[in-house]
């Protein structure tokens, strides 16, 4: 399976999915504590779609992440295990 291999846009999407995750990791645990503030709830929201979309889009340029994004790399066929693992790619081992 072919991805787009661009180091620079890849990382910066990374990026953005890792701040965007860590946005909706903290207001879960605010929620925790105060599950019925609106405004929480929409932030949440909000962040959580983002994060989907970023997935997406992650996975259908480079590959899932997850499980849950399988198959969105390209819809059709079951391809999670057709991609090189990161350590086989990043890590230098072949």
């Amino acid at each position: 399976m072919m991805y787009r291999d661009q180091p620079e846009n890849r990382m910066q999407l990374l990026q953005k999915i890792n701040e965007v995750s860590f946005a909706v990791d903290d207001i879960l645990l605010y929620l925790d504590t105060h599950p019925c503030c609106e405004d929480a709830l929409a932030y949440y929201r909000e962040q959580s779609e983002k994060r989907k979309k970023l997935m997406k889009e992650y996975a259908k340029c480079y590959g899932p992440l997850t499980i849950d994004d399988a198959l969105e790399a390209d819809g059709d066929t079951w391809k999670w295990m057709e991609q090189p693992f990161p350590w086989e790619k990043e890590g230098g081992c072949r």
